[in-house]
């Protein structure tokens, strides 16, 4: 992937995790029962962003977990801020755990992207034009 790319895929994997860390804030307020009617319209469309942007991510990427089963579960188990609030403890805290480890899994493939884009931003130009290590 050239830089240019790669690039532009981080941009759009760190917009995509401030989508997550909404998803969460959202969860939050379901957990304190304070929320209104636009809260749940902004959830729907944080849920809308999340799931059409794994599509476009998935299609630059090949990642092997999160898988999109685990990311459609995830948004599925959280029909609105109304149904999390109404869940039992045990089942909030199940979703909120489920919510955890797609969070870092998306967490560890920035990591890993960033650091091909630090070894690809440390080669030499020609290097990069020619294809060399």
């Amino acid at each position: 992937m050239d830089n240019k790319k790669l690039d532009q895929l981080i941009l759009q994997l760190e917009s995509y995790l401030e989508c997550w860390k909404q998803f969460n804030h959202y969860v939050n307020l379901a957990r304190t029962k304070k929320f209104e009617q636009e809260d749940e319209s902004q959830f729907l469309e944080v849920k809308s962003v999340i799931t059409q942007e794994l599509e476009m991510i998935l299609s630059s990427i090949e990642a092997g977990a999160p898988s999109k089963e685990d990311v459609h579960a995830l948004i599925s188990n959280a029909p609105s801020i109304r149904f999390v609030s109404e869940l039992s403890d045990g089942s909030l805290r199940a979703l909120e755990n489920q919510w955890h480890k797609v969070y870092i899994a998306w967490q560890s493939i920035l990591g890993q992207l960033k650091v091909q884009q630090k070894v690809s931003h440390s080669k030499p130009a020609w290097s990069r034009l020619f294809g060399g290590k």
